[in-house]
């Protein structure tokens, strides 16, 4: 049974502040909704379904992530980009964006 979105979203941003130094506000780049890291934005929501996150360009050929193909926000971001779409509908797609996040922290 999915969960109402911004639920999940709510859920998602709960699980990312337990990491210290992770915080959501204001995002100064995207409007909206944003997760900072040592006064750094490293990922800022498009919506309570879809979340920008930089990981390095590096990091998501490595991850094999792929930009997803019915993007609205970033229809055609280039493939060498450091900012990844990902995308979560269900509960059981947050421990992925958490471990990616863990990834992206190591960046900095």
């Amino acid at each position: 049974m999915a969960i109402a979105q911004s639920k999940l979203r709510k859920q998602l941003v709960a699980m990312l502040e337990k990491n210290k130094g992770l915080e959501d506000r204001p995002s100064k780049v995207a409007g909206g909704s944003a997760i900072f890291f040592r006064d750094k934005e490293i990922a800022h929501f498009h919506n309570d379904s879809e979340i920008d996150v930089r990981l390095t360009s590096k990091v998501i050929r490595a991850e094999g992530l792929e930009h997803p193909q019915d993007s609205k926000i970033h229809a055609s971001r280039k493939k060498g980009s450091q900012w990844i779409e990902l995308q979560f509908y269900r509960k059981e797609d947050l421990p992925e964006i958490v471990r990616l996040f863990g990834i992206a922290l190591k960046q900095y």
